[in-house]
């Protein structure tokens, strides 16, 4: 497939590291009781670039481009407190010399706290222009052509970056993504068995999914959703991934099946700490020095140590973490992390 058609600024220099986990994958093995467990490897994407990286900057190459492209001088973006997407995109602005805007979804009623140490502290210290808060369940889409119409009315143009970069030109990131691994699993000499993955706004497993079909990478996608269970992530994914290959012209109908996920290690609601979430990103801390974070990857590391210990996989198969990044976020969870404060089991 060729990306080249389609315009991108470069956030990061080179590949993110590929890289065996041989101290968690024996910590992993004995608290399965030493019977079946896999081999597990990671994609550091929380190594890319813009203050400190994760997935988000992967689709930010191709959306600040289009940004760009059309002349917006402010991008407008959305999320919940905390949102690395958010942080991401503030960074993106900066680099391009762009202004930035938030809407902040309070999903659950008081959670957003200006002073905040995490994201919210970073959105100061990098110069967010203006963050409007609203409440849970207000239609994000409008909320931001609200405020595009007021830079429109200032004589500005505004670029709504949609929850999570989650649309078609978002997902062109992780079709790169999908390109890069092959090249690494080639020169690396790595043959990976299931790759797990994320599944929220639905833009990474999405344009994953479209980046491996298109590239014929045969290679199972497991998500673990970070937001939803199943029945309800499940569509997200498949239209996003279908709406991604048809943006290439892949003349490719994705298969309804192709999408798998698991919604158990999300609750007790979404960015809600839990007892599974916290023992992954100690488990990681402790065997290999690699920071999660307790809304998405915590928790998408607690859906692999869970899987594995049903048995989901098979004996020393490799499996692949995709590191979606969002360590700052860490911060602001420091009891609950520490195990300071009682969670759900």
């Amino acid at each position: 497939m060729d990306l080249s058609r389609f315009p991108r600024r470069r956030y990061t220099q080179g590949a993110t590291p590929l890289e065996f986990l041989p101290h968690f994958t024996k910590a992993l093995r004995a608290s399965c009781g030493g019977g079946a467990s896999p081999n597990v490897w990671i994609k550091r994407d929380d190594m890319l670039g813009l203050t400190p990286g994760g997935n988000k900057t992967r689709k930010l190459e191709f959306l600040a481009a289009d940004a760009l492209m059309h002349g917006a001088d402010t991008l407008i973006t959305c999320g919940a407190p905390q949102s690395n997407h958010c942080r991401a995109t503030l960074s993106s602005a900066i680099k391009e010399g762009l202004k930035c805007r938030f809407v902040i979804e309070e999903r659950i009623a008081g959670s957003y706290r200006p002073e905040a140490s995490g994201n919210n502290f970073l959105f100061r210290l990098l110069g967010v222009e203006a963050i409007t808060v609203v409440p849970a369940g207000t239609n994000m889409l409008e909320a931001m052509q609200k405020v595009a119409g007021e830079l429109a009315a200032q004589g500005r143009k505004g670029y709504i970056v949609p929850g999570g970069g989650s649309n078609a030109i978002g997902g062109l990131g992780y079709v790169a993504c999908a390109q890069e691994l092959q090249q690494q699993f080639f020169e690396q000499g790595v043959q990976i068995d299931k790759v797990v993955v994320g599944s929220g706004s639905s833009g990474t497993h999405g344009g994953l999914l479209a980046g491996f079909l298109g590239n014929h990478i045969n290679i199972p996608i497991v998500g673990i959703g970070v937001s939803r269970d199943p029945a309800d992530q499940d569509p997200l994914v498949h239209k996003e991934a279908q709406a991604v290959a048809d943006l290439l012209g892949l003349n490719l109908t994705i298969a309804r099946d192709a999408v798998v996920s698991f919604g158990e290690w999300w609750r007790p609601k979404y960015s809600v700490p839990n007892q599974a979430m916290v023992e992954a990103v100690q488990m990681l801390a402790r065997t290999e020095a690699i920071l999660l974070d307790p809304v998405y990857t915590g928790k998408i590391m607690a859906g692999l140590i869970g899987l594995a210990r049903k048995g989901y996989f098979r004996n020393e198969e490799n499996v692949l973490f995709i590191h979606t990044g969002g360590a700052p976020s860490l911060h602001a969870y420091e009891a609950e992390v520490l195990g300071l404060s009682s969670l759900t089991a």
